[in-house]
């Protein structure tokens, strides 16, 4: 094995311990808050770039919509059918759990996207580009799971069941969609989607 296969093997290795570090943290204690009754209010933080249209936030998280920045502070004030309350930057706003109640429990899909830790430590750490990426909510080639999540938000899980799955549909409006396609070293190999859905989620460094 020579120097250059060496750095790529060390690259896929991390990527994967991240992926796998990042999973640990934030999807067991979603899982496992669903065993009892959630304790609210509760505060955290925004997992993700997350879109909104008025007072609510839906899990489709289309990107064409205005968004809030991964670590926003959010308060859960309570739960009601298929949504949360809660409010953010001093405004009042809704979760909204519109398309993969069959998958996930209200709770565990709150618990996915306010977070107990603050991503914005782990995100001044990453590549320049990257940074760039996410503070634009737009994802890129060589990024890791995690980094994605946080750029876009989570796929649906009503058609991503698993995030171990080597394609992520996600949806910039409820007409247009886009995919990431992860290599065996847990990263993005392949953004697939029309032109205009591209230019529209896709990082160019110095736009």
């Amino acid at each position: 094995m020579n120097a250059s296969q060496k750095l790529t093997l060390g690259r896929s290795l991390l990527a994967l311990l991240a992926w796998a570090a990042f999973s640990a943290l934030h999807l067991a204690p979603a899982a496992a808050a669903d065993h009892s009754a959630p304790s609210l209010p509760f505060k955290g933080f925004a997992c993700c770039t997350l879109h909104y249209e008025k007072d609510w936030i839906s899990d489709g998280n289309y990107a064409v919509l205005p968004s809030i920045p991964a670590g926003t502070p959010i308060t859960v004030l309570n739960y009601g059918r298929h949504k949360a309350y809660a409010e953010i930057n001093g405004q009042k706003m809704r979760l909204g759990h519109d398309y993969g109640r069959e998958q996930e429990s209200l709770d565990q899909w709150v618990h996915r996207i306010v977070v107990d830790v603050d991503p914005t430590a782990k995100i001044s750490g990453y590549a320049p580009d990257v940074q760039a990426a996410i503070r634009q909510g737009r994802v890129m080639t060589g990024m890791t799971r995690e980094q994605a999540v946080i750029a876009v938000g989570y796929p649906l899980t009503s058609e991503t069941p698993t995030l171990d799955s080597p394609i992520w549909r996600h949806w910039v409006s409820s007409f247009e969609e886009y995919q990431l396609h992860w290599g065996p070293d847990g990263l993005i190999n392949e953004i697939s989607a029309v032109d205009s859905v591209k230019s529209a989620i896709v990082y160019q460094p110095g736009r």
